[in-house]
């Protein structure tokens, strides 16, 4: 579902003099295929700068909000804006896909074999600052051209998926995953976000889309062993507001096992969630979060169980989770405020304040229409995804830039839900 998006005053959608000229130059060679978006993007800028800001300059609490940016309904949907905000996030990992540097390569080294340049060690999602956001960002360009072919730009980003999903690069990340002592490489938040990208293929209609999954298919294969080895001997859920998160993770796993109809994989995995999370009480929300979060603890693990629980279920699981989630209550969660972006651990609270707002929204989707608890869920949601959409349409460090396009196209275009 495509929904209006929120945007700032600020006078740039893009990151920095460098990207802009990147972004100018590619217009000129590709000149017939950019009029189109020239055109759509005069009539955004003319839409942005007719409209009041719609974000506070910091993080506002829940009851600090204004509600006239934002459908509160049942689908928190309105018309789709001429503002585009599909190429916006698009244009995010068109420039960093490829980008290799700077960046962060985390992997076990036992030789000297092992040190390489990025894109040697990982010749197709080494873009992006590090592995996982390489993944999702090409997830990014696969979502797009699924749901909002017409508002980006569709051959360049064809253009840019063929230059990664090609066999030889596939064989070149298996012979890096596979290395001695790498079993637990990106497990499980990168890992899960390659089933995604999977997934958003199986999902796809373009005639690109079967070629690139089946070129991915042994990848898919080896991580889909590796989780599968792996939670048997997982003794605890893992439960911390970063990569190492099993709860995100796990939502994201059992979304592909139901695309890929594998069976096996979902039993495995609904079993172990049921084991981790299905006793949990009382989720010490109030300790969120913690500084460098960018996943809820709390959040997660709620969105999480609304997979595996049937509605009746779940609304009473949720009442013992949240005791304090109530009718009564005016205010619940207040967003996150970021103090440094040019700080890549500071910057994550900026993409908490977008997961959490897709993860209110999952927990509202499995809720009865008349569930007492739904408003203060829609104030909480709206305060979210506005402190959160601010960072992506506001002025972002590369360390922000690199990922929260990802972030907030899960959210903008529901992929939780639909």
């Amino acid at each position: 579902m495509r929904r209006a998006a929120l945007y700032s005053n600020h006078g740039s959608l893009y990151i920095g003099d460098r990207f802009v000229i990147e972004k100018a130059h590619e217009a000129m060679v590709k000149i017939k295929m950019k009029i189109k978006n020239i055109i759509r993007s005069s009539v955004a800028l003319t839409a942005i700068i007719a409209t009041p800001n719609a974000f506070a300059a910091s993080a506002p609490t829940a009851d600090a909000v204004s509600t006239s940016s934002i459908n509160t309904d049942a689908s928190y949907s309105t018309g789709t804006s001429n503002n585009n905000y599909e190429s916006v996030f698009a244009n995010l990992a068109l420039h960093c896909i490829h980008q290799e540097f700077p960046n962060v390569v985390k992997h076990m080294m036992n030789s000297a074999d092992d040190v390489k340049a990025p894109s040697k060690l990982y010749p197709a999602f080494y873009g992006c600052l590090d592995w996982h956001s390489s993944v999702h960002g090409h997830w990014l360009l696969v979502r797009m051209l699924n749901t909002a072919q017409d508002a980006v730009d569709k051959d360049e980003i064809i253009e840019k998926l063929d230059t990664s999903f090609t066999t030889e690069n596939i064989q070149g990340e298996l012979a890096s995953l596979k290395r001695e002592n790498n079993a637990s490489f990106e497990r499980p938040y990168g890992l899960a976000w390659f089933l995604q990208l999977t997934a958003e293929l199986r999902q796809s209609s373009i005639p690109e889309a079967k070629e690139w999954l089946n070129t991915l298919l042994p990848l898919e294969e080896e991580i889909v062993a590796r989780v599968s080895a792996w939670l048997p001997k997982l003794a605890y859920p893992i439960r911390t507001g970063e990569h190492s998160q099993t709860a995100f993770a796990f939502g994201l796993m059992l979304d592909w096992a139901k695309v890929a109809d594998n069976r096996d994989f979902e039993a495995l995995l609904t079993s172990r969630v049921k084991e981790y999370y299905q006793a949990d009480k009382q989720c010490p929300l109030a300790y969120e979060p913690s500084g460098q979060d960018f996943l809820s603890p709390c959040l997660a693990e709620a969105d999480l169980m609304r997979r595996v629980m049937a509605k009746k279920d779940y609304s009473q699981w949720l009442s013992a989770f949240f005791p304090d989630l109530t009718a009564e209550k005016s205010s619940w969660l207040a967003p996150a405020t970021v103090t440094d972006k040019t700080d890549g651990k500071l910057a994550h609270l900026d993409g908490l304040n977008i997961s959490r707002a897709w993860m209110i929204e999952g927990i509202i989707s499995a809720l009865p229409d008349d569930d007492a608890r739904l408003p203060v869920l829609k104030k909480t949601l709206k305060a979210h995804r506005e402190a959160g959409l601010n960072a992506v349409f506001g002025d972002m460090h590369y360390m922000g830039s690199h990922w929260l396009g990802s972030f907030a196209s899960y959210l903008e275009t529901q992929r939780g839900i639909n």
